[in-house]
Order: C-alpha cells, then sequence, then structure tokens
C-alpha cells in the first residue's frame, strides 16, 4: 500500500508541473503513462501566442 501511495503522489507531482508547461514533466509523464497503463495524465496543448493575443484584444 505504502509503495502505492508513494507511485500517486510523484505522478501527481509530475502531472502538476506538467500544467505548469515544464517540458522536463511533460515528458517524464508520458514516459510514466508507458510504462503504467493505469495511469493517465492529461498533457497540456501549447497554445499560439497570436491566438491568445487575439483572445485579448480590445
Amino acid at each position: 500500500r505504502l509503495n502505492s501511495m508513494l507511485n500517486w503522489d510523484v505522478n501527481n507531482g509530475i502531472a502538476r508541473r506538467a500544467w505548469a508547461r515544464n517540458s522536463g514533466a511533460m515528458n517524464t509523464a508520458e514516459r510514466a503513462m508507458e510504462s503504467d497503463s493505469s495511469l493517465i495524465i492529461t498533457i497540456p496543448s501549447d497554445a499560439d501566442d497570436d491566438v491568445i493575443s487575439q483572445f485579448f484584444k480590445d
């Protein structure tokens, strides 16, 4: 049970860092999902800067 809890905690931290757009964490999350088929992490998509700028235009 301890191993399962530690695995969950580590992967939760990796997922949180991936959502902060940390490229190392995104790669690690993808590798972790490859090695554990029950693990599902939604990997964020990078938005185009022009799309973001247009969204905030007056």
